[in-house]
């Protein structure tokens, strides 16, 4: 079961109904997140882990269960999940990470693998059973977007790329399906019993505006449980997360993937929330970390946390970040196989250039006589750009580059500012707004229960 995640009141996207979040591709579509509220705090675990179950402190154990040594197939009330199935859905994973997973992973990965296609498997199951059917065209709409949005391809570039990757599109069909179903089932079967009063609302909005100013940090987490029979073990394999994260690894399919608290559904995040909303362990390592840094594992009551911080930002008020530039960028690249000295002689030929540029209106006629190549964006955000660029764009005046910056096998540019708007007064979330960023988190814990139950009446034999 799941963890819910731990947070008094955290601000996020809306989950619920919106576009998937398909495995670790979550990062290129997931909607801005907007100040909200969040899910309840579950609180530290309780002092007897075995509950009722009456589990005795030293067991004596019969027999040997190893559960790695089966083959990782299962038939869910009557379904088959075949070794097929866990494999190409195993790829879409491996590419999202850049298939950087090392060979010692991958039995782990393996196996969550097949407990994520044991719990779609009931979620199709349990919308079938009420009445509730995706077509094919449904299914086949969203995996056009998925290919546009995602991917940059058409439908036949996307069906050939993943089976080259050793996928299908039959697999990412299937889990649009799930996730279609899936929704729409609850829209049924628990939305309509969620209600979220006007007081609710007014005391948020009461507690937003008394925060004004104040700093909100946008987290990702993965959350691993442990006791005090495998904290060695979990700990263990919270550092073999870090080591993949940090050598590129997606940190939205590792929470996806690994992740035991409720946020996994979302690829880790918590949402914009403050530190005191954290427990104290956690709290104060996020008050040292920087946007996209990564930290952990964090021992917390219960287990271990891999922090990520996405972003930070002060309550209700503009953030210069959000300022919309107009840009130039004028690059130059190196013939390949050229010495370290000539590029960097080059690259200070083009620097002093580039320095006596008066302004974007001459940056095309410079762009020719340095033979480099003039690209203009008059529509990017200052924070979708890179942590180094951002401050220094921001820092800029009308008409004035950026220093170079770059490398031998990329090239070398630099960023002309030609215009900056900034970011009006931030208004936070309305009233309406907010109540339905309130009622969606109560249906994703809602949910959460729901697929617990269905894993616990299933009848699941494994081969």
């Amino acid at each position: 079961m799941k963890r819910s995640s731990r947070i008094e009141h955290r601000s996020g996207s809306r989950r619920f109904g919106k576009s998937l979040v398909l495995l670790g591709l979550a990062a290129t579509v997931a909607a801005p997140i907007a100040s909200g509220v969040a899910q309840a705090q579950a609180g530290a675990q309780a002092a007897d882990a075995s509950g009722a179950l009456n589990i005795p402190q030293n067991p004596r154990i019969f027999g040997k269960s190893d559960p790695n040594v089966r083959r990782a197939t299962a038939v869910v009330n009557g379904e088959i999940i075949t070794g097929t199935d866990i494999d190409q859905r195993l790829a879409l994973i491996i590419n999202a990470n850049g298939g950087k997973v090392p060979p010692e992973e991958m039995d782990r990965l393996r196996l969550q693998v097949l407990r994520n296609l044991i719990d779609e498997t009931l979620q199709i199951q349990e919308a079938k059973a009420a009445d509730i059917d995706v077509g094919d065209d449904e299914v086949m709409e969203t995996y056009t977007r998925v290919a546009s949005q995602n991917f940059g391809k058409d439908v036949a570039s996307l069906d050939k790329y993943l089976a080259g990757i050793g996928s299908s599109s039959a697999s990412l069909k299937r889990q649009i399906k799930g996730e279609l179903a899936w929704q729409r089932l609850l829209r049924r079967n628990v939305q309509p019993f969620i209600n979220v009063s006007d007081e609710e609302v007014k005391e948020v909005m009461d507690r937003l505006n008394a925060a004004k100013g104040t700093e909100e940090y946008r987290i990702g987490e993965i959350y691993l449980s442990a006791n005090d029979q495998n904290r060695a073990q979990v700990e263990a394999n919270a550092n073999k997360i870090m080591e993949q994260l940090k050598q590129g690894g997606s940190f939205v399919a590792y929470a996806r993937q690994f992740s035991e608290a409720s946020t996994a559904a979302v690829g880790g995040d918590l949402g914009w929330i403050k530190l005191a909303q954290l427990p104290g362990e956690l709290a104060s390592v996020a008050a040292t970390m920087s946007a996209g840094q990564l930290t952990g594992p964090v021992a917390v009551s219960g287990g271990y946390s891999i922090l990520y911080l996405i972003d930070k930002r002060q309550v209700l008020t503009a953030d210069p970040r959000d300022a919309l530039l107009s840009l130039k960028q004028i690059s130059i690249s190196f013939p390949k196989g050229i010495a370290e000295k000539d590029a960097t002689a080059r690259a200070a030929t083009f620097a002093a250039a580039v320095k006596a540029i008066r302004g974007c209106g001459e940056a095309e006629s410079a762009a020719t006589k340095l033979g480099a190549t003039l690209v203009a964006n008059d529509q990017i955000k200052a924070r979708d750009l890179p942590p180094a660029l951002q401050d220094m764009l921001l820092k800029l005046s009308i008409g004035e580059a950026t220093a170079p910056f770059g490398s031998i096998e990329d090239g070398v540019r630099v960023l002309l500012l030609c215009g900056r708007d900034d970011p009006k007064q931030a208004a936070g979330p309305n009233f309406d707004q907010l109540q339905a960023q309130m009622e969606d988190e109560r249906v994703n814990k809602r949910a959460q229960t729901y697929l617990r139950d269905l894993r616990r009446d299933a009848v699941i034999e494994y081969d």
